[in-house]
């Protein structure tokens, strides 16, 4: 009976070893036809975890030949391996700065897989607990291993958001910078894209702060400046937005209508933008301070 046990688990360790051979449809070329813009993240083969799940997975091996484990314990090996490899993902790019939008989109599937996995594996040793295979200890182990996978989950859905949103709020500021930027060279977008008040020239850190506070005091909210002075992208621009902000408001909604007149009677100029340039990403705003223009060489 030994023996014909070790022999099946000999030919089903030889079985799942070939599986691990067969390429995945990307590694066999079929999505090669078009590169991905964005690399893929890739784990860590030198964390520790990932070590000792590949070490783990040799002693399984090794005991499942001998037929002194069941059968079970080398899918949960393999399955060790995948996790160990995701979470070496997840912790060392989960707070990387340079991570881009796109690959904290990816972090989220690396997570959701793993929840996945870990899942199955917590509803699969239940039953082999209720079979008498395995301790009730052992599969009421895996209730936290679940718990922590939901976790991994819960921090990159918000940390992806966080960059989805810095992502949009620089996109959004460049494109704000580039249509006034080109103010000058598109004459006829006056009174269509964008209306011009010259008021008496003069925009001060006074007048900031006395609109912020009738804003704020009118709408019950602060006003929503999407741009103040020099950013680092109007630096890299090589554009001069020192000592003008811009509001993320439209001329055409109530907050942007009473924040036009505010700038009239107070004579302060402002560039109203109603709607976006053709062809290009951007949305109203109200730009106040005097007209900008390209700075005359790099800092």
């Amino acid at each position: 009976m030994f023996y014909r046990f070790a022999a099946l688990a000999a030919l089903f360790i030889s079985s799942m070893s070939a599986q691990e051979a067969v390429p995945s449809p990307q590694q066999a070329g079929g999505q090669e036809v078009e590169q991905p813009q964005v690399p893929e993240l890739q784990p860590d083969l030198t964390d520790p975890s990932v070590t000792r799940a590949m070490e783990n997975m040799e002693r399984v091996r090794s005991l499942i030949s001998h037929g002194a484990v069941p059968l079970v314990r080398y899918q949960r090996a393999l399955e060790g391996i995948e996790d160990a490899k995701d979470m070496s993902i997840l912790h060392k790019y989960l707070y990387n700065k340079e991570l881009l939008p796109e690959q904290a989109d990816q972090l989220i599937r690396i997570a959701q897989r793993m929840l996945v996995r870990r899942q199955a594996d917590m509803m699969r040793m239940r039953q082999l607990a209720s079979s008498g295979v395995v301790s009730r200890s052992e599969a009421e182990a895996t209730d936290a291993d679940f718990e922590l996978a939901q976790n991994e989950l819960r921090l990159a859905q918000t940390r992806a958001l966080l960059i989805q949103q810095i992502a949009e709020s620089l996109r959004i500021e460049r494109s704000l910078a580039s249509i006034e930027l080109q103010v000058e060279s598109h004459p006829e977008w006056a009174g269509t894209v964008y209306t011009k008040f010259d008021g008496h020239g003069v925009f001060t850190n006074v007048d900031r702060d006395r609109i912020a506070g009738a804003f704020q005091a009118r709408f019950a909210r602060p006003m929503p400046i999407s741009a103040d002075g020099e950013t680092a992208t109007h630096k890299a621009m090589h554009f001069d937005h020192r000592g003008r902000i811009d509001v993320a408001v439209s001329p055409d909604q109530t907050e942007g209508q009473w924040l036009v007149h505010f700038l009239e009677v107070n004579q302060i100029p402002y560039f109203a933008f109603r709607s976006a340039v053709p062809g290009k990403a951007t949305g109203p705003h109200i730009h106040i301070g005097p007209g900008s223009a390209r700075l005359a060489q790099a800092d």
